[in-house]
């Protein structure tokens, strides 16, 4: 069995000197970490929970301190302070240490880190107990007596720390009301929602999903809200609403994802007649005046199984098509009609690939105009193929790179 004083060595290999080079021992420090966890893990399991507890603690102070001064971009040791949390938390719990003393480290960890880990109270609530969560509760609001105005972080802390109080007193009128004070983001909203359903109060939980997308119905804390708000109204059977809400989203930003969105809503509620031409016409009426919905409309047609009008609308509105959008519409099409993808795809050679010397794109070009062969072969004209390479290599012969890459092709 492995001896607190072991358990120490590792806990000192945690230390971080801030003038060591960022960028470097992000590797070596990671793996120092993961075995500092396993061991403290095993004892954990193993009934010695008493002695990593200290040991777990210093390790979270350290690791805190050292992604001050080490370049974590990759995240991975920011992944093993979180792991290295949760697992103090739970050798908490098997071996409470005094509660008011990990009620104010909890504080100050919040109030005066710099930002991570991430505390989650409710792990720490058995250790806690009523006195820990007390304290914490006192310091809590000892501490956002004296906050700076202007500080975010101290406010952040406040809130963030006020809010899990209320959410594990178990009141759910408390819990909703703190959030309550703050209903700056969608994703707000989303935990009031959550909170209600759970608590078995789905009226008030649809109430509370209108009010967030009404005040933020935008971006994807916004759509998660939205699928909170279909979902609880058709399990209380209102599919009228549950489609609506579909609609009136897409008629707002009428884009393949709402679509999508939309028809599997509808399918749910058994409501999709007339739905698909519909949804086309609004999204005909929005490219007309917003022609960066043509992906879109693409997409869309080619969802509903309407590919002749995709590819109609692919070429009426061919420039403004993202490029991922044009390659797969020249394939779906070449597959069934060579003959109308011989154009469109010079012309997407010519004035998207090649158009500027990016040496990075001409293996790009190679790959489309494998695409390009097969379908002048499949229309029986390898000649037009030929003569088509040979007025490339006469109009880039400049570009030494791109006629080796085309030497190499053998095309």
């Amino acid at each position: 069995m492995i001896l607190s004083d072991d358990l120490t060595v590792l806990a000192n290999a945690l230390r971080r000197d801030r003038r060591r080079d960022p960028l470097k021992g992000r590797r070596e420090y990671s793996q120092a970490a993961r075995e500092l966890a396993d061991h403290c893990e095993r004892m954990v399991a193993d009934g010695n929970a008493k002695i990593a507890v200290p040991v777990l603690r210093k390790a979270v102070d350290r690791m805190t301190s050292a992604l001050m001064y080490m370049d974590d971009s990759s995240g991975i040791v920011g992944t093993d302070l979180r792991h290295m949390m949760g697992l103090y938390a739970r050798a908490c719990t098997a071996a409470p240490p005094g509660p008011v003393s990990l009620a104010r480290w909890l504080v100050a960890l919040s109030f005066d880190g710099p930002g991570w880990p991430e505390i989650r109270l409710a792990d720490f609530v058995p250790a806690l107990g009523a006195e820990g969560l007390a304290e914490l509760s006192t310091e809590v609001d000892k501490r956002a007596a004296v906050a700076e105005p202007g500080s975010w972080g101290q406010q952040f802390a406040t809130r963030d720390l006020q809010e899990q109080l209320a959410e594990v007193s178990g009141d759910v009128d408390l819990h909703v009301a703190v959030l309550a004070r703050n209903l700056n983001s969608a994703r707000q909203y989303q935990r009031i929602v959550a909170a209600l359903r759970d608590a078995g109060r789905p009226a008030e939980a649809i109430d509370w999903a209108r009010r967030g997308l009404a005040d933020h119905g935008g971006g994807s804390h916004a759509d998660r809200l939205r699928d909170m708000l279909v979902d609880l109204q058709i399990d209380a059977g209102d599919v009228e609403a549950a489609v609506a809400v579909r609609r009136a989203d897409f008629e707002r930003r009428p884009t393949a994802n709402a679509h999508r969105a939309l028809l599997l809503t509808a399918r749910r509620c058994a409501a999709d007649a007339g739905l698909a031409d519909w949804a086309i016409a609004v999204l005909r009426a929005r490219v007309a005046r917003q022609p960066t919905y043509a992906d879109d409309l693409v997409m869309v047609l080619l969802a509903e199984d309407r590919p002749d009008e995709a590819w109609e609308a692919g070429l009426d509105h061919a420039d403004m098509l993202s490029e991922r959008g044009l390659i797969d519409l020249l394939e779906l099409r070449r597959t069934s009609h060579p003959q109308d993808v011989l154009e469109p795809y010079q012309k997407m050679i010519g004035t998207r690939i090649l158009v500027a010397a990016d040496k990075r794109r001409y293996r790009f070009a190679i790959g489309l105009l494998r695409n390009l062969r097969d379908a002048y072969f499949a229309v029986g004209d390898a000649a037009g193929f030929a003569m088509y390479i040979d007025h490339l290599r006469a109009e880039h012969r400049r570009r030494t790179t791109f006629i080796a890459d085309l030497d190499a092709a053998a095309l």
